[in-house]
C-alpha cells in the first residue's frame, strides 16, 4: 500500500525538481520571442511531414459533412461533449484580451460562435471565413440573439486587406487549416492598430497524425496541420510582432484537476493531489511550448 506520507514528500521533491529544471528556460521566452533558429530546424520534419490541402476542402466543408453535423457546428460549444472545455479556453482567452470596448477580428470563425461570445463581452466584433455558407449560418446565429456590434466578412485569412483597424484578433481552433501561416499572421499584422494583440488557440504537436485529423482529410478534403506554439511564435517573429507570451491549453488543467472517477493502475499515485501538482507544473511551465495559448503584441 502506498505510503501518503511518503508520496507527498515525493511528490514536493518532483515538483520543485521540474520547476527548478525548467524555469530558466521559462524566464528566457516569457517576454520575447523565441529565437533559437536550430531549434526550430531540428523539429521541422512536424511541418513538413503534415498534408496540406487545397483551400477547396474548407470551402465545401458544411456541404459535406451532413445536416446533423452542420446542427452540431451552428450550436457549439453547448451541442458539443467537450462544452466545458471549450468555455474555460474561452474565459482564459478573454482574460488575456484588453478589456472592451474595442475592435476584435475573429479569425476562421465558421458559424460564428466565438463571434457571438466576444460581441457578448463588449467588442465590436468582425468575424470572418472563407466559406460563404459558414458566414450564412454565423448571420444567422447573431440575429437570433439579436447583436448590433457584430458583422461578418467572406474572405481568406490569408490574404485580407484590413490595416490598422482591429485592437485584437483572434484565432481559435482555425490557424492550423492555414496553408501558410505565416501569410495569415502578416495580414493579422496588418490589420492589427499598434499595440494590438492577437491571441491563438490551437491544435498542437501530433494533431495532424490524429485518427480524426486524418479521417477529416480523407473525406473531406480539409487541412489538418500541428500547430505548436514555437512554429506561431516563428512566423509571428517574421512578420513583424515585438513580443509573444506562452500559456497552457485549460483542458491541461481539467485532465488533471476535474476528473469524474479516480486514475488507476500505476496512475492512481496522481490521485493524490500533492502528486496531482506535479502534473500540473508540468503543463504550465513544459507542454504548453509544444500545445498551448498564444498572445503576440504587435
Amino acid at each position: 500500500m502506498c505510503d501518503l506520507r511518503g508520496a507527498a514528500g515525493f511528490g514536493f521533491i518532483l515538483f520543485h525538481a521540474a520547476t527548478d529544471a525548467v524555469a530558466t528556460a521559462t524566464d528566457a521566452t516569457a517576454d520575447t520571442v523565441i529565437d533559437t533558429a536550430d531549434w526550430y530546424d531540428a523539429h521541422s520534419s512536424i511541418c513538413l511531414s503534415e498534408r496540406v490541402m487545397p483551400k477547396q476542402g474548407e470551402i465545401d466543408y458544411l456541404k459535406n459533412i451532413g445536416e446533423d453535423a452542420i446542427q452540431h457546428a451552428v450550436y457549439k460549444p453547448f451541442s458539443d461533449a467537450f462544452c466545458g472545455s471549450y468555455l474555460m479556453e474561452i474565459g482564459a482567452m478573454m482574460t488575456l484580451l484588453p478589456q472592451p470596448p474595442g475592435r476584435l477580428l475573429d479569425l476562421g470563425c465558421g458559424t460564428g460562435w466565438t463571434s457571438c461570445f466576444w460581441a457578448k463581452r463588449g467588442y465590436h466584433v468582425v468575424g470572418q471565413d472563407i466559406a460563404a455558407d459558414m458566414i450564412h449560418h454565423a448571420e444567422q446565429n447573431r440575429d437570433r440573439q439579436n447583436l448590433q456590434n457584430l458583422d461578418f466578412v467572406i474572405s481568406d485569412y490569408e490574404s485580407m486587406d484590413f490595416h490598422d483597424e482591429f485592437d485584437c484578433a483572434v484565432f481559435f481552433d482555425c490557424l492550423h487549416h492555414a496553408v501558410d501561416e505565416v501569410s495569415a499572421l502578416r495580414a493579422v499584422y496588418q490589420a492589427l492598430r499598434p499595440g494590438g494583440v492577437c491571441i491563438t488557440s490551437e491544435p498542437g504537436e501530433g494533431h495532424s497524425k490524429s485518427p480524426d485529423s486524418i479521417k477529416a482529410m480523407q473525406e473531406f478534403g480539409v487541412t489538418e496541420r500541428d500547430m505548436p506554439p514555437w512554429l506561431i511564435k516563428r512566423a509571428a517573429q517574421q512578420v513583424g510582432f515585438r513580443r509573444a507570451y506562452t500559456y497552457p491549453h485549460t483542458h491541461g488543467f481539467i485532465s488533471w484537476s476535474y476528473r469524474q472517477t479516480p486514475r488507476k493502475g500505476w496512475k492512481r499515485i496522481f490521485n493524490y493531489p500533492v502528486l496531482s501538482s506535479l502534473g500540473l507544473a508540468y503543463t504550465d511551465l513544459v507542454s504548453k511550448h509544444k500545445n498551448g495559448i498564444v498572445l503576440l503584441v504587435k
